[in-house]
């Protein structure tokens, strides 16, 4: 039985919309072993990114933690830490989680966040200085990360090919590459892997690295209208992150492209005593930030279909592949590590 009506019927929603938003899934099934900083390391991203921004919105979704770490998540939502708070009891994987909300994101811009994240200082006015100077780039990662220029950027090459806008350049900060390469477990990073990397640069002389690393990125809004309408298989890793973070952003005719300086740490599962002292540099963001708009690309399968494939054929012969390298600015010594 129904007495009366319901005080909201027909009445609009009115949500106070900003131009960006943060989203982080979060698995931390104990606070033991793997875990034991997992929840501390998380503090430091979320108050690493409230300090570096001054208007986003943090969406947090919960996927199969425990009992402890959703108590602790409450009590962010509460303070108004987090804008929006999804708890899932099974662990239904990373991307399943952010599907939850990637499918019905109002925000133009979407920033897809691990939750072991250092954020620095100028990182979002960088990433959208990248996406202002490179009207097609649909995502940008703050952390140019080695070897990723062949990952999911066939159309950049197809593009720029016989262009020397797109060249091997000296990597900006080597040493923060050696960090990242330590944040997943290597003891060190050869030389090779930070010497050069390639980079496009538009007629303003402003340069991005090309390709992205998805432990960060910043996505426009319009590359998840190519997300695939079913869930991925894999709890993480698979062709989970390929599919639903990384080809999407081709299909849609966009760039996958990276800050040529570093702009945020990967922390991995350990705290370290930098991560610490990095973090309390941190000047707080008090600036309001203008936020391009993004601009319309129309999309054709039958161009992405035919850059993909005529990538494959030039970059399946080795001879081709190496005289483009050549082209593209490396030595004959530098071609053999690539």
């Amino acid at each position: 039985m129904r007495l009366g009506i319901n005080e909201v019927k027909d009445i609009k929603t009115k949500i106070q919309t900003c131009l960006h938003r943060v989203i982080i899934p979060l698995f931390i099934p104990n606070e033991e072993g793997y875990y034991k900083q997992a929840y501390e390391i998380f503090l430091i991203t979320i108050k690493s990114i409230l300090i570096t921004t001054n208007n986003v919105k943090i969406s947090v979704i919960a996927n199969g933690c425990g009992k402890q770490v959703i108590k602790k998540l409450f009590d962010l939502f509460d303070q108004g830490v987090i804008n929006e708070l999804i708890i899932e009891a099974d662990p239904i994987g990373k991307l399943n989680s952010l599907l939850k909300v990637l499918r019905t994101v109002e925000e133009d811009f979407v920033t897809v966040s691990d939750a072991d994240v250092l954020f620095l200082n100028d990182w979002e006015k960088e990433v959208m200085n990248v996406f202002s100077e490179f009207p097609k780039a649909g995502a940008v990662c703050p952390t140019p990360v080695f070897r990723k220029h062949n990952n999911y950027t066939q159309n950049i090459w197809i593009d720029y090919l016989f262009s020397r806008k797109m060249c091997f350049t000296p990597v900006k900060n080597p040493a923060a590459m050696t960090r990242f390469a330590n944040s997943i477990g290597w003891p060190w990073l050869d030389e090779k892997y930070k010497d050069v990397y390639l980079t496009l640069e538009n007629n303003n002389g402003f340069k991005a690295m090309v390709g992205s690393s998805h432990f960060v990125s910043t996505y426009r809004k319009q590359v998840f209208q190519m997300l695939p309408t079913s869930n991925t298989l894999f709890q993480l890793g698979g062709n989970s992150e390929g599919k639903y973070l990384d080809e999407i952003v081709v299909k849609s005719g966009r760039y996958r492209l990276s800050t040529i300086d570093n702009y945020a740490y990967h922390m991995g599962n350990k705290l370290e005593n930098w991560h610490l002292e990095r973090f309390n540099l941190l000047e707080k963001e008090n600036v309001e930030r203008d936020f391009i708009k993004s601009e319309k690309i129309k999309t054709h399968k039958m161009g992405y279909f035919f850059k993909r494939k005529l990538y494959s054929i030039i970059f399946s012969s080795t001879l081709l592949k190496h005289l483009i390298y050549k082209f593209k600015g490396l030595s004959t010594s530098q071609i053999k590590d690539f």
